[in-house]
């Protein structure tokens, strides 16, 4: 079913994730209990001063921007982009959400995921380092070499090739020693310095 509010739906950055035009015409009305979260999704979704915000809007103006999900191979809809609006519509007490429905491959899902994300005002180190790694592994996937992937992922996120590197550095960090990192106990250097270290000598 098409959504009634389509009008106010916000749809220019979708043409650029998914490399396509896209009209109201695509956007669907479906149960929130259809929809599935990214699986292994890098980025948290809190209940803070910020998502407060978010429900407060979304009881006033409803959800401006499509939720956009793939079909997901165990039933209903992998979210792809939406995840903070999803819990949001939750907590403000909608059973439906608008969406757009396209059929992406893995890799392809990831970097749209990894891209809709890191146009976030606050991203901890740790979330862009796994979305940085997700996106550079699925960009090999597709024959982009390490190189050129981190450049053009160092681009999306504002950081140099160099410093892409340094985030999925950090991913192989012991989770006690990321989230020092995360809360500025630990500089992102230092970080990367002890992610070289066994498992067992980070302990």
């Amino acid at each position: 079913m098409k959504s009634k509010s389509a009008s106010k739906i916000k749809l220019t950055s979708y043409d650029e994730l998914i490399g396509g035009a896209v009209s109201k015409d695509d956007i669907q009305e479906i149960p929130i209990g259809q929809l599935r979260d990214f699986v292994d999704h890098p980025f948290h979704v809190n209940d803070d001063d910020e998502m407060n915000e978010l429900v407060e809007s979304i009881k006033t103006q409803g959800i401006l921007t499509a939720l956009l999900v793939r079909p997901s191979k165990k039933g209903g809809y992998e979210i792809v982009s939406g995840h903070r609006r999803k819990h949001a519509a939750v907590l403000a007490g909608l059973t439906q959400v608008p969406v757009i429905i396209r059929e992406m491959s893995d890799d392809d899902a990831v970097r749209a995921m990894v891209d809709s994300n890191l146009q976030r005002e606050h991203i901890l180190p740790s979330e862009k380092a796994f979305a940085y790694r997700m996106k550079m592994q699925a960009m090999n996937h597709q024959g982009v070499s390490g190189g050129i992937s981190a450049e053009t992922i160092g681009k999306a996120g504002k950081d140099s090739a160099r410093q892409v590197y340094r985030y999925v550095r950090l991913t192989y960090l012991r989770k006690p020693i990321l989230d020092a990192v995360d809360k500025d106990l630990m500089g992102i250097q230092t970080g990367v310095e002890l992610s070289y270290l066994e498992p067992s000598e980070q302990i």
